[in-house]
């Protein structure tokens, strides 16, 4: 049976700091999840959601059971 893993982290970024990803500075993104779990995914996965304010919320990845990545939704 193939069940989608779900992950759920908050994320506060201020429009300069990613901005650090268009200057090549940085190409994934780190946090702590609401688990308690580090992850680490590219940058661009979360690029949908920048704002002038930066990107801010609580967001959901989803990943097949493999760890391959399939989306990100923003919760609030």
């Amino acid at each position: 049976m193939n069940q989608s893993i779900f992950i759920r982290f908050r994320l506060n970024l201020s429009y300069d700091q990613y901005l650090g990803v268009y200057q090549g500075l940085a190409k994934t993104i780190s946090v702590i999840a609401d688990d308690g779990r580090r992850i680490q995914f590219p940058a661009g996965n979360i690029q949908s959601f920048l704002t002038r304010q930066g990107i801010h919320g609580h967001f959901e990845m989803e990943l097949t059971p493999q760890n391959k990545f399939v989306g990100i939704k923003k919760l609030s």
